[in-house]
């Protein structure tokens, strides 16, 4: 991508970028601040790793009170802020501004408060995903949410995207389990949201704020909730001769009124992947792969096993196999969550989407992108929560190969328009970042994105954080009066492609 005319406004900003380092300097002294060029690419990208950028310069805080400093100072100053947590975002969502302070949270990294009688548990965003987990499971319970990157991920990034994982089917997403944040305004304002209470007074902010991608506050403490183990819960894992066939036995499934603690679904190309590089045992004789999570009581589970069985059975499953151990079963699960990476085995290059849409709509929608993968002459590899609808194609491409990368963009922006055409959604846990932010007409108007902005300028009134996602276009806050949001590419920060 060709780099447009530098902005007035980031020429200023770089042109005082030593008296910026020396001020974050004086908040976060010793290694908090990181400012040369080969420490800084390790920050340049995220999990989107076709767009980089280096940062003007990384800061690195170990408190609320400097985080409250640090986004002070750069309000008054005008200069603008990406928070970033374990940047295992798939959307661009922690890019860095060339213009921008990156505010990396990795050394908010503790469990602070463990409470079982009220099933909470206080961390800082920097502590990982499985790692909450880890802190109570000795007492038998775990947090439910549990992304695939859930070793790497943070909960702070878990909160900005809302993120899902193999059972949020049953579970709940992000916003189901978050009971109270601490969070950061632009000006420095440290506020609360929530808490170990259940329920909270007055409107839901804390809602508006989980998937918000860091565009409202910086979140610096998070209050989950954790759950006791089940019973028991076994794994169910079940071929099918055709995707459509898997698509249509989920969708039978859950208007039986059988609820799943996860059902997953593999095409072809993800099943062999994952089997080569984990070895779990799955049949490589089928096109599409279920897995079926029933947990509870295990009367209950021994009787919705049998219901399961019998609705593949007439949506003309090739093969079933059950776990008969814990062991058995996380290894099902093993297979699924490494599919990602595994992946990387048959391509040198993928491109992860995120799109959800009405359950009874997955046969259409698997026909059409069958229809899509010949149209651009790339393979997809189908790996997805079968469950909720929420669809995870990884488009095959060779970034060496001149072109391939804007033909899996296309492929991909096409899947998300037959997503919302189909009555679904452009993302179901990845967020929109910079990957779907032109794309966001194609589900909202013009009115609607209006209205979003408007939010956005009650908590951040300059338009200093993580500008240059979400929106297809910038505006002032003042502009948004009398604005109309026009479609198109974002004229400002460019975006340099790997």
């Amino acid at each position: 991508m060709s780099r447009l005319k530098m902005p007035e406004p980031l020429q200023a900003t770089m042109q005082r970028r030593g008296q910026i380092v020396t001020a974050l300097r004086a908040i976060c002294p010793g290694e908090g601040v990181i400012d040369t060029a080969n420490e800084m690419r390790a920050y340049e990208s995220d999990g989107l790793t076709a767009y980089k950028q280096l940062p003007l310069v990384v800061v690195l805080p170990e408190t609320t009170a400097e985080v409250s400093a640090i986004l002070k100072y750069c309000h008054e100053n005008d200069i603008r802020v990406v928070p970033r947590g374990g940047g295992t975002s798939l959307s661009g969502g922690a890019l860095p501004l060339e213009d921008g302070v990156l505010l990396a949270m990795g050394k908010f990294n503790r469990v602070l408060d463990i409470d079982y009688d009220n099933r909470a548990v206080t961390v800082q965003p920097g502590v990982t995903n499985l790692g909450i987990t880890q802190a109570v499971e000795h007492e038998g319970f775990y947090y439910a949410p549990d992304p695939s990157s859930q070793i790497a991920c943070t909960i702070g990034g878990n909160v900005a995207e809302n993120s899902g994982g193999v059972h949020s089917l049953k579970y709940g997403l992000t916003t189901n389990n978050i009971l109270g944040v601490e969070l950061v305004m632009i000006t420095g304002e440290i506020i609360r949201l929530g808490g170990k209470h259940l329920d909270q007074e007055g409107y839901d902010l804390l809602g508006l704020l989980t998937g918000s991608e860091g565009l409202l506050g910086v979140v610096t403490e998070v209050t989950v909730r954790i759950l006791q183990k089940p019973e028991t819960a076994r794994a169910l894992l079940v071929g099918f001769p055709t995707s459509e066939d898997a698509g249509q036995c989920v969708a039978d499934v859950i208007s039986a009124g059988i609820i799943p603690g996860g059902m997953e679904m593999m095409d072809r190309y993800a099943i062999h992947a994952a089997e080569e590089f984990v070895q779990a045992g799955y049949p490589l004789d089928v096109e599409a792969l279920l897995i079926v999570e029933l947990d509870g009581p295990e009367a209950e589970v021994d009787h919705l096993i049998e219901r399961v069985g019998k609705i593949a059975e007439a949506n003309k499953s090739q093969s079933m196999r059950v776990s008969t151990s814990e062991e058995e079963r996380l290894s099902f699960w093993a297979g699924r969550k490494a599919a990602f990476p595994a992946v990387g085995r048959i391509s040198p290059d993928y491109f992860c989407m995120d799109g959800t849409i009405p359950r009874n709509q997955l046969p259409s929608v698997l026909a059409g992108m069958a229809e899509l993968s010949t149209k651009y002459g790339l393979r997809v590899a189908n790996v997805f929560h079968a469950g909720d609808g929420n669809l995870h194609p990884l488009i095959l491409y060779d970034a060496n190969e001149p072109g391939e990368l804007e033909k899996a963009e296309d492929f991909g922006a096409d899947i998300l328009r037959l997503c919302v055409k189909a009555g679904g959604v452009l993302t179901g846990e990845h967020g929109v970042g910079v990957e779907k932010r032109d794309l966001m007409p194609e589900m909202f108007n013009e009115d609607d994105l209006a209205q979003q902005q408007r939010v956005k300028c009650a908590f951040d009134d300059k338009g200093l954080l993580n500008p240059g996602k979400v929106f297809p276009q910038l505006h002032r806050c003042a502009e948004l009066g009398r604005m109309h949001i026009h479609g198109g590419k974002l004229p400002f920060p460019d975006i340099p492609r790997f």
